[in-house]
């Protein structure tokens, strides 16, 4: 079943205009596909058809199931499609032509059906009340479509079709499950093979194919569970590397380090906004449990509710019994006789006998559980009872870092504060949109919380972009982009929080900032945060495959609803702006990155095993030696091994490239007279015997300069 994640959104008017000449390529060969099917398969009815990441596709109900094999004849008719060089015209009409036209089976067609178009009837009730409705033909075929689409058919250039898939209509499981058709289309042949050469090598890099080989992580589904992947030693050094990094530049950056516990009160996410709607979907079900545990002569109270629920004749209570009632939840308090009781309490109970005493109680507390006045027995059971509490994973740091923040008073002279966090986070995704280390239950995430006065804001954002671009060094990316996400004014209230003039102001900010910066970004409207504009950073691998690893936000309007406040200059109490930043993203999404940008192929401060020792021969002197260097880089914090065996040379070689150590030190009798070793460098061969304190001091300055 295809993800949701694959589901494309329906387009504003305004984003449409601002498609790419590829996604006008893409969206108009989608067009052209259900063209040719409909020649193939006249019976086939259409929902949506949209450009989308690397392709397009077209969701189809069709009796017959469209494999790969039928792939050649459908683009077949593709090219005759294209040689015709038919134009793409536009029509607009009336919500009522166009209900007609539906319930014809004209849309999505090539001529009048016995079938209406049920598809195009529910996306025609998606378009919003006033919007023009437009259709788009070409040839014969006529589409329920807003467009755009290149001039005429002969301005696609090079297509294939790609996979089928199974998605829901709508991505609703509720609704009817189709055919996912995908392709993808380029503006020239040259650029198609470079994709699919791109395509392929992607393939050999695959963090799965690549972590399973190395030994770097595995996900237990079985006992585990799917998502929940369990760093082994091996790519936990990885995990060691990129905290250490963090750390140390943070550290440098004036960040403070704070650590928050893994669950969080249901009253925390709705004072956030997370609950009850915006985030409920991304987070596990609640753990529910009453939150004092009731001893002695109250310790059969569950008993006693599920007693009261079926109980059905009203009791009269004494005099005596209705003074227990009416300090009941004094008496439930009370943990050894004569604690935390009012005089009047203790007085009374002293009047009693001790067994009497004990009688009254017991039988206050079912009697408690009665039918009285306008409560329910089952109502007064529940009141007796400690009140249910619900306790949430961890989905996202902010809302406890922002409770730090109130933890202590704070003036302007401790701001910015900075307070960052390696924490772990837990997201219920589907299990269809679960990928590798890609999309994961379980994360780790490299966040920090900045919160500012609004005119250090421009000095704070810049000093974020410009560890984003640290990072890119290091990590040696060439290629970025940074994806400034606006809010759309016409969702306010609904999609983003209410607040017009914090939106436009905030969004003005972050726009100064990048251009002022210099640094490369696109707008993209209506994908901010709920709580402000955010930035999601792309980035090209070194075979030119495009993620987003991480992402930096604005926050105007949570802190408010957590009452966050710090003293100003003017003795005031002001609300501080806050800005959240990952510029490592997560752990997972970050390594899975990592080990396809590197082919596994990682650079000496981050390679799982850095050194491997190999002797030629197992000579006891000659072992002693190797051991000996092993233990001098071990002493300095080196991931170093030895392979003393009595394998021949080339075979520990072999071994020792296939589990992509990162520097070999192959020590032979002539090397251990010289006090030497002669280093050899994964996949680039030998380069030469040196004094092995020369080679010591060479690893240890790259390890520490992280280089490349």
């Amino acid at each position: 079943m295809e993800s949701d994640k694959h589901q494309a959104e329906r387009k504003t008017l305004d984003e449409r205009a601002k498609m790419t000449e590829l996604e006008r390529i893409r969206h108009s060969c989608a067009h052209v596909m259900a063209t040719a099917i409909l020649r193939l398969w006249p019976d086939a009815q259409f929902a949506a058809g949209p450009p989308v990441e690397n392709g397009f596709y077209y969701d189809v109900d069709l009796q017959h199931r469209i494999s790969p094999e039928d792939f050649p004849k459908i683009e077949e008719e593709m090219k005759r499609e294209i040689k015709a060089n038919r134009v793409f015209e536009k029509i607009v009409v009336t919500r009522e032509q166009a209900m007609k036209d539906a319930q014809s089976g004209r849309l999505g067609g090539l001529r009048e059906r016995p079938a209406p178009s049920k598809f195009k009837i529910g996306n025609l009730e998606d378009i919003p009340e006033g919007e023009p409705i437009s259709y788009f033909k070409n040839g014969d075929f006529i589409d329920l479509c807003a467009g755009p689409h290149v001039m005429r058919t002969g301005n696609i250039g090079a297509f294939r079709l790609t996979s089928v898939a199974s998605a829901y209509y709508k991505g609703d499981e509720k609704n009817p499950q189709l055919q996912r058709i995908y392709g993808t289309a380029f503006k020239n042949k040259t650029e198609l093979e470079a994709y699919f050469t791109m395509v392929e090598e992607a393939k050999k890099r695959d963090h799965r194919k690549i972590g399973q080989e190395m030994g770097l992580f595995a996900i237990d589904t079985e006992f585990v569970g799917p998502g929940l992947p369990l760093w082994l030693p091996k790519g936990a050094a990885i995990v060691e590397e990129l905290e250490r990094l963090a750390k140390e530049t943070e550290f440098a950056a004036g960040y403070v380090r704070v650590k928050t516990p893994h669950i969080a009160k249901e009253k925390m996410y709705l004072t956030s906004g997370h609950l009850p709607k915006l985030y409920a979907e991304s987070m596990f079900p609640p753990m529910e449990f009453r939150e004092k545990q009731l001893t002695g002569e109250f310790a059969g109270a569950e008993r006693i509710y599920q007693q009261a629920a079926s109980a059905k004749q009203d009791i009269e209570l004494d005099e005596e019994e209705s003074w227990l009632i009416e300090h009941y939840n004094e008496l439930r308090e009370k943990r050894t006789p004569g604690t935390e009781l009012s005089d009047e309490s203790r007085e009374y109970l002293a009047s009693l006998p001790s067994d009497k005493a004990k009688e009254a109680v017991n039988c206050a507390m079912e009697r408690f559980l009665v039918d009285l006045g306008r409560l329910s027995m089952k109502d007064k059971a529940e009141a007796m009872l400690p009140p249910i509490e619900r306790y949430y994973l961890k989905a996202m740091n902010c809302p406890h870092h922002h409770r730090i923040f109130a933890a202590e008073p704070r003036s302007y002279r401790d701001l910015p504060l900075r307070l960052a966090e390696y924490g772990t986070n837990y997201r219920y995704e589907q299990s269809g949109e679960l990928f590798g280390l890609m999309r994961v239950r379980s994360l780790n995430m490299n966040d920090a919380h900045i919160y500012c006065q609004p005119e250090k804001f421009t000095e704070e954002f810049n000093a974020v972009n410009e560890l984003y671009l640290k990072y890119f060094k290091i990590f040696g990316l060439e290629k970025y982009v940074m994806r400034f996400s606006t809010h759309d004014p016409k969702r306010l209230g609904e999609k983003f929080v209410n607040e017009p003039e914090l939106w436009i102001q905030t969004e003005n900010m972050v726009r100064d900032v990048l251009k002022s910066s210099g640094i490369n970004y696109v707008e993209v409207p209506n994908e901010a945060a709920f709580y402000g504009p955010k930035i999601d950073v792309q980035v090209w691998s070194a075979i030119g495959r495009e993620f987003s690893i991480a992402t930096n936000q604005v926050d105007f309007a949570v802190p408010k609803r957590f009452g966050l406040v710090y003293r100003d200059r003017d003795n005031t109490d002001k609300t501080p702006l806050c800005i959240h930043r990952a510029p490592l993203g997560t752990h997972e999404r970050f390594i899975g990155f990592l080990i396809e940008h590197y082919a596994g192929n990682f650079p000496l401060w981050l390679a799982p095993e850095q050194v491997r020792v190999l002797t030629i021969g197992d000579d006891p002197p000659l072992v002693d030696y190797a051991k000996s260097t092993v233990a001098e880089l071990r002493d300095n914090m080196v991931r170093a091994s030895g392979d003393y065996g009595t394998d021949p040379i080339k075979a520990k070689i072999a071994n020792a490239e296939q589990a992509k150590v990162h520097t070999m030190l192959v020590i032979g009798a002539r090397d251990m007279a010289a006090h030497a070793v002669s280093v050899r460098l994964h996949g680039k061969g030998n380069v030469g015997a040196k004094p092995k304190g020369q080679v010591v001091a060479e690893i240890l300055a790259a390890i520490k300069e992280r280089l490349a």
